[in-house]
């Protein structure tokens, strides 16, 4: 085996790692999120694939503030930058698979969520110029329509309404982005016109 193969395999092996801890966090997150909005424990861990004990377990480290940020807010109207690039990423993961990953997005979109390529600013314009190519030729089928109406709310944020976001400095950019994105991608299923 040569050290480039080898390192392709660790490079792999690292990307699942990765990946798997970041939804940990996620998941986490999301219980933390609910948890605080009145949902009961036991419903939790069976949405949540989990035991009853293991999702006590997260809510109890919540309340006792155990290396556990405040919980984040699931609402779609938060202005800070990695809310809004993880918006955008959900909604070119939708675009993407509206067109059987054929869309011009689609490889930048994988890339990301591989984490290939990070969120800098260079790759967020990259990917918000290749969504606009595939709105611009797609924009008025539906759902298109409807991801245009999205696309047009984030990229104004982006551009004007970007903050450094109240409680962001608590979670994670990166746990930020992917909640986001989850949610948004969440909205776009439940009503084709949610933004």
């Amino acid at each position: 085996m040569t050290e480039e193969q080898a390192a392709r395999m660790f490079a792999g092996m690292n990307e699942i790692i990765r990946a798997g801890e970041e939804m940990r966090h996620l998941r986490a997150e999301m219980i933390r999120l609910l948890a605080g909005a009145g949902w009961t424990q036991e419903r939790l861990a069976r949405l949540a694939g989990m035991s009853q004990p293991a999702v006590s377990k997260q809510v109890t480290r919540a309340s006792a503030g155990e290396d556990a940020p405040p919980a984040a807010d699931a609402s779609l109207d938060q202005w800070d930058t990695p809310w809004l690039e993880g918006r955008l990423w959900g909604l070119a993961e939708e675009l993407s698979a509206a067109l059987d990953d054929g869309a011009h997005c689609s490889r930048l979109v994988h890339a990301l969520a591989r984490g290939r390529k990070r969120f800098t600013p260079q790759n967020v314009d990259a990917l918000r110029r290749l969504m606009e190519e595939d709105l611009r030729e797609y924009g008025a089928e539906p759902p298109f329509a409807a991801y245009r109406n999205t696309y047009d709310r984030i990229a104004r944020g982006l551009d004007v309404l970007a903050t450094a976001g109240r409680g962001a400095e608590a979670v994670p950019a990166s746990r930020r982005r992917a909640l986001a994105c989850q949610i948004q991608r969440v909205r776009l299923h439940e009503a084709p016109t949610a933004s």
